[in-house]
């Protein structure tokens, strides 16, 4: 089997069971490259225990590389952490915050991008103001949203903290323009981007301070690992509350003979300062080999695929009393179509999932979130199976 990707071929995921896998949004199936990568490192330390490590240290620098790439960052920029939430918790702990400093967030985001920040607001004693997220492109709203952005700015915001997609709907943000308006009013911006980072196009060089993001979405990695940017420019000012041993220059040296044992050498001043402890080895040969792909693929390329996607199965569910909430503006667009349901969103998911149609639904927006591997001719038989679940819920319902 080659391990070349191509658009519409599941031909690396020999093992898949469903017969339409759209939930890459929740959870990516492992990919034969990506589950072949985990057995080696697993495999590599069967055999050789701590000989391997040279090996896979090896990997996570060229590693690093590869992922500034997919975000226009470069390899010194970039942290391999636990998760996208450690991410987040690392930067909202990791600010030299002044009581009373302001934190923009927007209603709707998902918790891991709100929790840390309301934590670091009840221990900073920071205030929180939220946005709507309507104006910035959802159907039915006036496009006012960042107007509403300049005028909380103008109250004097230390951070925006924003997704680059939203997970209920599928809007993905104006991340420059967001980015400019920061600029302008001197705050600081962090971009959750696990619903973005393998699927749309993102460029940390509009003006992004931070992001995070994990791997087991659209990366089509593992869970356990994450990726973590901090600009050169906020580098040197973060405090790193939550840094370990890893943390320091030249952490290792006396495990080798190479220096002695000191407790005072600085932290590092740059991203990998939140690497502080032995990391999720297997998680990120996955992430490698889940890069590569996306490497040989490109991310304009998949995104282009999945919209031709969406623009084929959208009109057949609008025409089954579904409600679109994609974003009239192309621009605004993502990996996940997500609607309104005309019966119960959860219990489509399973009707669906009997019929080898997997999707997922949280908060009761159905979401349809199809990647490169989902092949044109799987629309139909989609619509089919939504055919068939929709006959059998309405069947149940008369009976109940």
């Amino acid at each position: 089997m080659s391990s070349a990707p191509a658009l519409g071929d599941r031909a690396l995921f020999p093992t898949l069971a469903a017969r339409s896998y759209l939930a890459h949004c929740a959870i990516s199936p492992l990919s034969a490259p990506v589950h072949a990568a985990v057995v080696e490192y697993v495999d590599s330390y069967a055999r050789l225990g701590v000989g391997a490590l040279g090996r896979w240290l090896e990997q996570r620098a060229a590693l690093r590389g590869r992922i500034a790439a997919l975000i226009g960052a470069h390899a010194d920029d970039i942290a391999l952490v636990a998760n996208t939430t450690t991410g987040v918790t690392d930067i909202a702990f990791g600010i030299d915050w002044k009581p009373g400093d302001r934190v923009v967030l927007f209603d709707g985001e998902f918790p891991a991008n709100v929790t840390p920040w309301q934590q670091a607001a009840a221990t900073f004693g920071l205030e929180i103001l939220r946005v709507p997220l309507g104006g910035f492109g959802m159907p039915g709203h006036a496009p006012d949203g960042l107007a509403a952005l300049r005028a909380a700015l103008a109250t004097g915001v230390r951070l925006v903290a924003v997704s680059a997609v939203q997970f209920q709907t599928g809007l993905a943000m104006p991340i420059a323009a967001i980015a400019a308006l920061c600029k302008e009013a001197g705050a600081e911006l962090f971009v959750d981007a696990i619903q973005a980072v393998g699927v749309v196009p993102i460029d940390v060089s509009v003006g992004v301070d931070y992001l995070s993001c994990g791997s087991h979405k659209w990366l089509m990695g593992i869970d356990g690992c994450a990726l973590l940017y901090v600009s050169p420019h906020r580098s040197a000012a973060l405090v790193p509350r939550l840094g370990g041993w890893l943390s320091h220059e030249d952490p290792v040296g006396f495990l080798m003979g190479a220096s002695p044992l000191r407790y005072d050498r600085p932290l590092r001043a740059r991203a990998d300062v939140f690497e502080g402890g032995a990391p999720n080895g297997a998680g990120l040969a996955a992430l490698g080999a889940g890069v590569e792909l996306l490497h040989s693929l490109g991310v304009d390329t998949v995104f282009a695929h999945v919209q031709r996607w969406h623009d084929a199965i959208e009109p057949e569910l609008l025409r089954r009393g579904f409600v679109s909430l994609r974003s009239p503006d192309p621009s605004r667009r993502s990996g996940i179509l997500a609607l309104r349901t005309p019966v119960d969103a959860q219990a489509l998911v399973r009707l669906l999932g009997a019929r080898g149609v997997v999707v997922s639904a949280p908060d009761n927006h159905l979401r349809i979130a199809p990647s490169w591997p989902n092949a044109m001719d799987e629309v139909p038989l989609v619509v089919d199976a939504i055919d068939a679940a929709l006959r059998e819920y309405g069947g149940a319902s008369a009976a109940s």
